[in-house]
């Protein structure tokens, strides 16, 4: 059952009241009291029509967030998606057209297209890494190696690309990691004191080693996680795992010096899923930009 548990992961939901409130909480960020420049350029009630276009191929995320930008700005601002997210596109596609004020577009522009280009870059590298261990049997998790104030976002946009949402946050699941480990006074220490704070969430432990390893099966860990290992070590652990009496059900993940060229050998050697911190702290912003007719 813990495989089973673990295999869901976590899943993101937010609300159209919680998306507001955050474009509002960036637009006082970018706008303040005014677009200076825009005021003083555009004439008021100047209306025209624009398309948001991608520049190079990628998978879209965040249309919903550059709908938000605009119509915050103006309700009357018709935003209309001519793809959706999650979708692969080529570069030169049109991903939505505008039509309103002049100046919405233009004091919007530059958020909507920082929001896309940020989440599309997610689901772009996230894709590649799922394309990467195709027929494997394995799964793409992320991490919370996340931009502050954007993890709900840009771990949707993982999903948008395919991947495996690990925890959301501190809350919700028991990941003890070495620093747990090295408070704690070792892995089996931390695994049996997880067990009897009695949360409720499955537990899951950080091992570098194999003895480490046994520890984590032996105090009962629901869930372990395979820590820079190479991929003839993990194949070695997995198989380890297997063998144990309560190695069956134990979810094993790979993690740590994890790229796009060695992910399908990690998978290949039998975890059931691959974290990457790439997925978000290093996806490069796609070439978005917003063309006026």
């Amino acid at each position: 059952m813990s495989r089973e548990r673990f295999r869901r992961g976590s899943v993101v939901e937010f609300d159209e009241a919680f998306l507001r409130r955050e474009i509002r909480r960036f637009l006082e960020e970018d706008v303040g009291p005014g677009d200076a420049t825009t005021r003083a350029v555009i004439r008021p009630g100047t209306r025209t029509s624009a398309w948001i276009v991608a520049r190079q191929p990628c998978v879209v995320a965040g249309l919903d967030l550059a709908r938000a930008v605009f119509e915050e700005l103006d309700p009357s601002t018709h935003f209309e998606p001519a793809v959706s997210d999650g979708q692969q596109v080529p570069a030169g596609a049109r991903l939505a057209r505008l039509d309103g004020l002049a100046a919405v577009l233009l004091t919007g522009e530059r958020l909507a297209l920082n929001l896309l280009q940020r989440l599309s870059g997610v689901a772009t590298v996230t894709r590649c890494h799922v394309e990467a261990i195709a027929g494997t049997g394995a799964s793409i998790s992320d991490t919370r190696k996340t931009t502050p104030g954007l993890r709900l976002f840009e771990k949707r946009a993982v999903s948008l690309g395919g991947g495996r949402n690990h925890r959301l946050g501190l809350y919700d699941g028991v990941l003890i990691k070495d620093n747990h480990v090295a408070a704690a006074g070792g892995v089996g220490a931390a695994v049996r004191l997880a067990r009897a704070a009695s949360s409720g969430l499955p537990i899951q432990v950080e091992v570098d080693s194999l003895e480490q390893l046994d520890e984590a099966l032996d105090a009962g860990a629901d869930a372990v996680l395979l820590d820079n290992m190479t991929p003839a070590e993990t194949a070695a652990a997995v198989a380890r795992v297997r063998a144990h009496p309560r190695g069956a059900d134990c979810w094993i993940e790979s993690s740590g010096g994890i790229t796009l060229q060695n992910v399908r050998a990690y998978a290949e050697a039998g975890v059931d899923t691959i974290s990457v911190g790439a997925l978000t702290h290093s996806a490069p912003a796609v070439d978005v930009a917003l063309d006026f007719e």
